[in-house]
């Protein structure tokens, strides 16, 4: 046995409990991105019953979820996020879900729906970097393009002497 463990295992479990996962949103937060968590009071919830066929449950139950934030009204965004929601997105943005059974489990679909609408609205676009051939691919179409011309031109000779 190590000499830094105790004997007792009562004591090696009594102590400070697990650090919480860095990841995880505190409770009440949609994590959006390492910059953005919007409180789940902010988010506005619907619930409808599914279109389609299902039978009874689908017909009597509410399960077909829609949950919407607004962008305009959001005291948890900054000016630059909004402006850019506001444009990629619109003033209000929408998910839904309605796959599940359950209003629960089409709840969490839809709200990590909306965090991924989200974060991939706030994410940068790449800049365009515009292409050239290199040296070698010019050299090489300018070769293509003489040889071409030759034998176009053989041709033409060929075709005036017969």
């Amino acid at each position: 046995m190590a000499d830094d463990q105790p004997d007792d295992p009562s004591a090696r479990e009594a102590g400070p409990p697990p650090p919480a996962v860095a990841d995880s949103p505190p409770e009440g937060r949609l994590r959006v991105n390492r910059s953005l968590s919007i409180p789940l009071r902010e988010l506005q919830w619907r619930a409808t019953t599914p279109g389609g066929p299902g039978g009874q449950h689908a017909n009597r139950t509410s399960s077909r979820v829609e949950v919407r934030f607004d962008v305009e009204r959001s005291p948890t965004l900054g000016p630059r996020q909004r402006a850019v929601l506001r444009e990629r997105l619109g003033p209000v943005v929408r998910s839904t879900a309605g796959e599940a059974r359950s209003q629960a489990r089409n709840r969490e679909v839809a709200q990590e729906r909306l965090a991924q609408r989200l974060a991939a609205a706030l994410r940068p676009a790449r800049p365009r970097r515009p292409t050239q051939p290199s040296a070698g691919a010019r050299e090489r179409r300018l070769q293509e393009k003489h040889q071409r011309g030759q034998l176009k031109r053989q041709r033409r000779v060929g075709d005036d002497e017969a």
